[in-house]
């Protein structure tokens, strides 16, 4: 009787140990996948890094309505397309500059 049930725990064991590394393998096999997964997608940063999280909402919303209000205003009273696009083309490049002399807080 005691020789059968150490057969019958033996087998278990044996049975458990099998399963035990079947999922070793599997979770090995999902920590790779995810780890491979990881290093090729782009981290996505949280909070105020770059150049527009130095202004607040606030500031940037006035920037664009101000922009905009600006083109509408030049597509509207000046005629000549020449001089429209030459005038869009001017904005955009003097903008950041009127940004950097209106909101700058540096001291």
């Amino acid at each position: 009787m005691s020789k059968e049930r150490a057969r019958r725990r033996t087998a278990r064991q044996a049975e458990l140990a099998a399963e035990r590394a079947v999922r070793r393998r599997r979770v090995a096999r999902r920590e790779r996948r995810r780890a491979v997964v990881r290093r090729l997608t782009p981290t996505v940063r949280r909070g105020r890094n770059g150049r527009l999280a130095r202004h607040t909402r606030g500031e940037r919303a006035a920037i664009v309505l101000l922009t905009g209000a600006t083109l509408a205003m030049i597509w509207y009273f000046v005629d000549d397309l020449a001089l429209r696009l030459a005038l869009v083309v001017l904005l955009l490049l003097v903008l950041p500059a009127i940004v950097v002399i209106a909101l700058d807080r540096r001291t």
